[in-house]
């Protein structure tokens, strides 16, 4: 069992990344659906909620069959850090996480995200501030340093630790890399492995299959895996992580009919969340959803044109009829660009 303040975790969880304009509550809810063990929200300016900002504050909503679920917030203050501490506990969540890892230049510019890597004197002051304020459990997520001069991690590590964070998740890249080139867990697993440290670590950065996500837990003995990209389009990563670690065996791939039912899944918590503007919200999800099917392009093509739900799972019901029993090959999802968005 992994434990995060009170919060009991089975062995070897598979948290769901915070993702900027990716982990809404419909996305969290078929990722929880398919065996994320713990979610958590888009980040979250301290700024904006502060300011009682509609967009920030509309990012506070989560539901009790989400749970366990944490919200993450950033900022570089650590009054202002601290007060919107103070408003995410008034919600309810199950913890509360700080980014200091979005490396998006208007994030960094204001010496929030990864800006804070170059001053961990200061980022321990603006973890004090969070953990002094709230009754919440308090976690972190990084990366390993600014650039590959600065790779403080260990340091960092036992610093937060000491800060009073009740766990830590890492992400194999420094600032100065973005999202290119390999993430590297080697000092993810030094962390881990440092007798000091007593609170659950988990690894995060490139894990795109089932097979990569145990070799790296075994590896690098990391108490469980944070998993991104790799969900988006595909909630059914966190069954076959889970089914391989459990049986040794791989888990079939998702059908045909499986991928369209999730898909008409997540546009109906869409629309019901996101009301008429959930449309507009998935026209980007159905490629993720349908990727492999032949002409995938004209398919999508059509179904971004449509202006009602109705006609959305009419045009999914009619591809699974043409297409039934085709088996899809499915890769792990590329965007060119993602890192524009900031997700760790």
């Amino acid at each position: 069992m992994v434990k995060i303040g009170k919060i009991a975790l089975e062995d070897f969880p598979l948290l769901l990344a915070p993702m900027e304009d990716v982990s809404d509550p419909p996305f969290r809810a078929v990722c929880k659906q398919h065996g994320a063990d713990l979610l958590f929200t888009e980040f979250i300016s301290s700024e904006g909620l502060i300011k009682d900002a509609i967009a920030c504050r509309r990012k506070l909503d989560i539901f009790e069959d989400e749970r366990p679920v944490g919200i993450q917030i950033f900022g570089g203050d650590e009054e202002r850090l601290a007060l919107a501490a103070q408003i995410v506990e008034a919600v309810g969540p199950d913890l509360l996480d700080i980014n200091f890892g979005c490396p998006v230049k208007g994030i960094v510019g204001r010496g929030a995200g990864a800006g804070v890597l170059k001053d961990v004197e200061r980022m321990v002051r603006l973890t004090e501030a969070c953990v002094r304020s709230t009754r919440l459990p308090v976690t972190v997520k990084t990366r390993l340093g600014w650039d590959e001069a600065t790779k403080n991690i260990e340091e960092v590590a036992e610093r937060l630790q000491d800060a009073g964070i009740a766990a830590l998740t890492i992400h194999g890249r420094t600032r100065s890399q973005l999202y290119k080139g390999e993430a590297d867990w080697t000092l993810i697993g030094k962390v881990k492995n440092n007798p000091r440290i007593k609170i659950p670590v988990f690894g995060n950065g490139d894990i795109d299959s089932p097979q990569k996500a145990l070799e790296y837990g075994n590896r690098y003995g990391v108490d469980g895996i944070m998993i991104g990209r790799a969900a988006i389009g595909y909630p059914w990563i966190f069954r076959e992580v889970r089914h391989l670690r459990e049986t040794g065996e791989l888990h079939p791939p998702p059908t045909l009919e499986e991928r369209l039912l999730v898909c008409k899944l997540h546009l109906q918590k869409a629309v019901a969340w996101h009301g008429s503007i959930g449309l507009r919200e998935m026209r980007g999800r159905y490629a993720q959803y349908l990727k492999g099917l032949p002409g995938l392009a004209e398919h999508r093509r059509k179904l971004v044109a449509l202006a009602s739900i109705e006609e959305v799972e009419a045009a999914l019901d009619a591809i699974g009829r043409d297409y039934r029993g085709l088996e899809m090959d499915w890769e792990p999802i590329r965007l060119v660009n993602y890192h524009e968005r900031c997700t760790l």
